[in-house]
């Protein structure tokens, strides 16, 4: 059975809180251009992935390869599972295809961690915060 562990719940809730912004949707909007090559990738994509996924320690954090690996995160309401996650920028244009998000959970039966399967709703909800998040700091550039 596939469930939505408790971990990635709080993350989800947090970074949708953290992205969920007011703008006036009347203005018209000028948007700054999608690709950004000051970096190896996407420079909105990188800082919406980085910022998404800052609640889990940094194992590997790279720009010009468009990686982020994250160490074990286990929330302190739910100490008994982890997760882990790989953010792969793929491309330096601001696209849905240019984000691959992998995510690893383990559950903790008597003392030993165990691979657990992770909703495939958990990865796809997380891009969608990485793209929305990136959607908005590109108008913000602009606006700003």
């Amino acid at each position: 059975m596939l469930r939505l562990p408790i971990t990635t719940v709080a993350v989800l809730a947090v970074a949708l809180s953290a992205s969920a912004c007011s703008r006036n949707k009347e203005a018209p909007v000028n948007l700054a251009p999608s690709r950004m090559t000051s970096i190896g990738v996407n420079a909105y994509l990188w800082r919406a992935a980085v910022d998404t996924v800052s609640f889990a320690p940094l194992l590997q954090a790279d720009a010009n390869t468009g990686i982020i690996i994250t160490d074990w995160y286990s929330n302190p309401k739910s100490p008994g599972e982890r997760i882990k996650l790989t953010v792969t920028i793929l491309d330096q244009d601001l696209r849905a295809d240019a984000l691959r998000v992998a995510a690893s959970r383990q559950v903790n039966q008597s003392g030993v961690w165990v691979d657990a399967p992770v909703a495939a709703a958990t990865v796809q909800k997380l891009e969608d915060i990485i793209l929305t998040r990136a959607r908005d700091l590109r108008r913000t550039t602009v606006a700003g």
